[in-house]
């Protein structure tokens, strides 16, 4: 540790980094100020290098769902780390991983490791497209589904809080071939859509559920054309439920994309789906994807010990945990007098500082243009509780998160919810 402030810290990062920071999403640009800079976590918890203590609702953007340096996670990870961290060559642990994966969720029958939600992303497109002969990729307005060119268009998380609608240095021809469109509302399709691609909860314009009917529509209208369905579950994979999306809503798609979970709080993605979507990859097919670092051994054997602990109970005692969270949220800040709306979903919690429902991004976007997140942010952070840095991330209770922590976030978020009401 080198004894220094955040503040200090912050300035020597950004004569290095560009911003200070190697994510977006981890500025604080949309909330001001700088960042805290995490020196150890262990459950619930985080402290920064001024020996400051946060309960985290961050939890690495839900990738920590038994909570921070889970004692079997670290084991795993010493134990394999112990063997060598990385090989070029297949390992047992990749083929239990993967066996783990398709166990779970119903009709993922063939799985490919890759090394970040990104990447998943991104391979599964190129898969859907070779599959199909087809171009056209339609996605949703705040769903983020990490940075590929073809992706960012109206990307929700990182780039809303950036006040970006896409970035710079994407083509236009890179984004020719996606269409956007509102989440919540079926589109109509031709037969030149590949894919559509969708979160089954969107968890990057805040948290906004699929409105009844939704996932079936798209599942009706892909077949309609002949166009694969792809369920991005980077974040509601194993999170949900045991079996993500599927078994929460019963809408079966062709393709998935996980990650986070999966790999314990190690770099990890993965993309499945239907064997005869996914042999068109190679070695089997002609669409070409590879990453040196794929299953690697460290994040394989956390991610194999994150799952071993996420029975039904697991979910129950999230879902519990995430349902008190937000209707203690709710009442404390609406008790001060602010306008609020805190959905949740099983073990996913959102924030609306607004008094309407938000069903879509423009909602969303509403709701950030307030500016009450960011005074609210601040205010809770003060108080020792840690939200995401923007107005356009959900909240990740994890099973370390017990009635203590609960009981003093909900005490800090009245006192911070006061605090901001009276100016």
């Amino acid at each position: 540790m080198t004894g220094e402030s955040n503040e200090a810290l912050f300035r020597r990062a950004q004569r290095v980094i560009p911003g200070g920071v190697n994510s977006p999403v981890r500025s604080f640009r949309s909330v001001g100020g700088a960042p805290y800079f995490v020196a150890r976590a262990e459950g619930a918890r985080v402290w920064d290098v001024e020996g400051r203590e946060y309960i985290d609702y961050v939890q690495s953007y839900g990738a920590s769902i038994l909570g921070h340096a889970h004692p079997k996670v670290v084991e795993a990870v010493r134990a394999a780390a112990a063997g060598g961290t990385t090989f070029g060559a297949p390992t047992a642990n990749e083929v239990l991983l993967a066996e783990a994966l398709c166990e779970r969720v119903p009709g993922l029958e063939l799985v490919r490791l890759v090394s970040s939600g990104t990447e998943a992303a991104m391979s599964a497109i190129r898969l859907a497209r070779g599959a199909t002969g087809r171009d056209t990729v339609v996605k949703f307005a705040g769903c983020y589904h990490g940075h590929s060119d073809a992706l960012l268009a109206e990307g929700g998380s990182g780039v809303a809080n950036q006040g970006l609608a896409g970035s710079a240095g994407v083509t236009a021809g890179a984004v020719a071939d996606t269409v956007v469109a509102p989440y919540n509302v079926v589109p109509e399709l031709d037969r030149d859509v590949a894919v559509v691609v969708v979160e089954p909860v969107a968890a990057n314009m805040g948290l906004v559920p699929p409105a009844p009917g939704f996932l079936e529509g798209l599942r009706a209208e892909c077949d309609r054309v002949g166009a694969l369905l792809l369920f991005d579950e980077v974040i509601t994979g194993f999170r949900i439920a045991r079996g993500g999306a599927v078994e929460v809503f019963g809408v079966r798609p062709d393709l998935w994309c996980f990650g986070k979970v999966i790999g314990g709080g190690l770099p990890v993605g993965a993309f499945g789906g239907r064997r005869e979507v996914m042999e068109h990859l190679a070695p089997l097919g002609p669409v070409y994807q590879a990453g040196t670092l794929s299953g690697n051994p460290l994040a394989t054997a956390a991610g194999l010990a994150v799952l071993a602990e996420l029975d039904a109970g697991a979910f129950e005692a999230l879902t519990a945990t995430a349902a008190r969270l937000a209707a203690g949220l709710t009442d404390a800040i609406a008790g001060a007098g602010l306008p609020v709306q805190v959905p949740s979903v099983r073990s996913l919690v959102g924030l609306f500082l607004t008094a309407d429902p938000v069903s879509d991004y423009d909602g969303a976007k509403a709701a950030a243009g307030t500016g009450l997140y960011a005074r609210l942010f601040h205010a809770l952070l003060e108080r020792g509780v840690a939200l995401a840095p923007g107005a356009y991330e959900a909240a990740f209770p994890s099973l370390a998160h017990g009635p203590t922590e609960l009981d003093r976030t909900l005490d800090a978020a009245a006192r911070a919810a006061a605090a901001v009401a009276a100016g």
